[in-house]
């Protein structure tokens, strides 16, 4: 008889604890569940961060390109390319003006080539960014034929505009 009364009563512990343990397995569960996709989420908002963020940056390289490279043959283009990736006050500053710059880099035969050597985002404000570009120069003229480099450090200021990023900004860094 003592087989008897135990078998009931083990039934009912393990009915006591099995609701309490089911409760905490659909728990766990749904923890793992909700981390898993906090997780992707995150991972996205990362993900499109740092594609802004590229993208910001690639605008800042392009600017110093377009201003540390302009050919005496083909300086009207070269001008009107950077124009074209300009707005606010560095806008301002070429624009009216981009006739006397071009003569005279025609006239005396200026050839300037440009490439970036490093460059990184220095703040994020809003819809612009403010980079630092490290860029050298090689200049040449009718009078200096053999390209002499000339080194520049650059903050530049892309914004957005209606989704094009264009340089509103560009200042030379000691």
């Amino acid at each position: 008889m003592a087989d008897t009364n135990k078998a009931p009563e083990d039934a009912s512990a393990r009915r006591t604890w099995t609701l309490p343990v089911s409760i905490g397995a659909a728990v766990l569960i749904v923890l793992l569940i909700v981390s898993g996709i906090w997780l992707l989420i995150d991972r996205q908002s990362i993900r499109d961060r740092d594609e802004r963020r590229e993208a910001y940056l690639q605008a800042a390289r392009q600017t110093v390109l377009n201003l540390t490279t302009i050919h005496s043959d083909t300086a009207d283009a070269d001008v009107q390319r950077l124009l074209d990736g300009a707005t606010g006050d560095f806008k301002a500053e070429f624009e009216g003006r981009e006739g006397p710059f071009v003569e005279v880099v025609q006239k005396a035969g200026v050839d300037t080539t440009g490439e970036v050597v490093e460059a990184g985002i220095q703040t994020e404000d809003g819809p612009c960014t403010s980079s630092l570009v490290a860029s050298r120069m090689m200049v040449s003229n009718a009078g200096q034929p053999d390209a002499s480099p000339r080194d520049f450090r650059l903050r530049v200021t892309i914004c957005d505009e209606d989704g094009r990023l264009l340089a509103s900004k560009v200042e030379f860094v000691p």
